[in-house]
């Protein structure tokens, strides 16, 4: 889906909202942008952004999405922009990756400008009891939460929450992270043959993920 067509009904996404919400032209850094998949849809919805990622891996295509990119550790290494360089950060299904979060928060904290926002999104605790994906598309789809063995343990939003005090920031809000798109369509995707798309439409009509913002 491009996300174009969420420009003026960005309430739909969770994320989408939070993108929506940023100063024009500002700055958005994505921490553990991964393929870049999800960062090149905010491109869609705010060509100007100012788009940058971080990863352990290879950036991004660049068919995908243009951005600034640096690969880096978010568990120890000093990102390379100045303090209060950053409008937003968006920081999604990373922190369940992690063993230690103290450093990436204090580096959040470091490059938020006065009034930056944040947001952080990770798998619902309740998802280490969701059924796996079934039948050929099992262990093809993360449903059940150790169905990614990447993945070390749950975090709720509370935990977030300390994480984002202890350093300085301020929670603004806390929910389930749902496009209603993809939720409104499992009914349709239900009978019908296993896919990407059907999985997807599910995980968003069980609401999956949660998510917190964040203020400086």
């Amino acid at each position: 889906m491009n996300w174009r067509i969420l420009r003026h009904a960005a309430w739909l996404d969770s994320r989408a909202h939070f993108v929506a919400g940023i100063p024009q032209g500002g700055a958005l850094l994505d921490l553990g942008t991964s393929d870049g998949e999800t960062l090149g849809h905010f491109g869609e919805l705010r060509p100007d952004l100012r788009l940058r990622a971080v990863d352990l891996g290879n950036p991004p295509s660049p068919d995908r999405v243009r951005c600034e990119f640096h690969r880096a550790d978010l568990e120890q290494d000093r990102l390379p922009w100045g303090d209060g360089s950053m409008d937003a950060i968006t920081c999604m299904h990373l922190v369940e990756h992690l063993r230690r979060y103290d450093h990436l928060m204090r580096e959040i904290a470091r490059l938020l400008r006065p009034g930056g926002r944040l947001y952080l999104e990770t798998p619902h605790p309740r998802t280490a009891f969701y059924s796996s994906a079934s039948h050929e598309a099992a262990g093809t789809f993360t449903l059940n939460f150790y169905d990614d063995p990447t993945h070390v343990r749950p975090v709720s939003t509370g935990e977030m929450a300390r994480w984002c005090r202890e350093a300085g920031l301020v929670v603004m809000r806390t929910g389930i992270s749902r496009n209603w798109l993809f939720a409104a369509s499992w009914p349709w995707y239900w009978p019908r043959r296993s896919s990407r798309q059907k999985w997807t439409a599910r995980s968003h009509w069980l609401g999956w993920s949660a998510f917190l913002t964040a203020t400086k």
